[in-house]
């Protein structure tokens, strides 16, 4: 699935585009059975919170920004569980972490038109915390996303700085985790724009954010995680939940009990 010069790109910066992993059948499929979800499921929200805002967008586009989103959407449609679980995206994550694979997480990430919410500099392990980072995240492009509907930027080769230490709470109380907007800035990021079908994966450990959203339609992307099953997580999104082996075989290590079925 993947050149050795793009496994290569990977693991010296810490992402990668690949085009066209789903046929335009497959991305439509997917696109309706995401308007669906929308309609059914999903819940549109103010998104993040935290004081970053305002460092990302003036006051009254900051009370106007917002973001659809939802979890897990291959529990609840057959077409996003036959993407999570794609033979030519298994092989590709087989390359990069290694032959066993596990899905962890599928998470929708909307932003809507005009006003769609921007993304502060993170890295993705505050959210769902692992001991190391094999760990990566795909995001399928059901929208081609560009600079004005904010497509996703990353700060080069910033994995190999492990996971850093996050802005959780302010004197008002927690907030979403974020890197210092004074040390972390979305102008040093380089952009990774994608067509429709292609995927964008990346570390657990790079650093990442967007722009928002200025044109008139959403910009719809369905974020998958994936990790070594022996990368055992230590806190956050889908703690102690077992997930599909998407490749491989799942090794049992000394301590290791039957997975829980209630």
């Amino acid at each position: 699935m993947l050149t050795q010069g793009q496994v290569d790109f990977y693991h010296a910066h810490g992402y990668l585009r690949i085009p066209e992993v789903f046929t335009p059948e497959e991305t439509d499929q997917l696109s309706k059975e995401m308007d669906r979800l929308v309609e059914d499921w999903a819940f549109t929200s103010p998104g993040w919170n935290g004081p970053w805002r305002l460092a990302y967008m003036d006051p009254e586009t900051e009370k106007k920004s917002k973001l659809t989103a939802m979890h897990d959407l291959h529990f609840y449609s057959v077409a996003w569980m036959r993407a999570a679980t794609n033979g030519r995206l298994a092989k590709a994550l087989s390359q990069l972490l290694g032959s066993n694979v596990e899905l962890h997480h599928t998470t929708m990430h909307i932003k809507p038109p005009q006003t769609g919410h921007p993304f502060p500099m993170h890295q993705d392990n505050p959210f769902y915390g692992h001991q190391d980072g094999r760990f990566i995240d795909v995001l399928v492009h059901l929208d081609d996303t560009f600079h004005e509907n904010g497509e996703i930027r990353f700060l080069d080769g910033s994995h190999k700085m492990g996971h850093l230490d996050h802005i959780t709470e302010t004197e008002e109380g927690p907030c979403s985790p974020h890197l210092p907007t004074d040390q972390f800035h979305l102008e040093d990021t380089v952009a990774v724009p994608a067509k429709a079908g292609d995927v964008v994966l990346f570390c657990i450990d790079t650093v990442h954010g967007s722009y928002i959203n200025q044109t008139k339609k959403p910009r719809r992307l369905v974020r998958m995680g994936y990790r070594d099953p022996q990368n055992r997580q230590e806190y956050g999104q889908s703690m102690g939940r077992p997930g599909v082996m998407v490749s491989g075989y799942r090794e049992r290590k000394e301590g290791d009990e039957l997975l829980p079925i209630a």
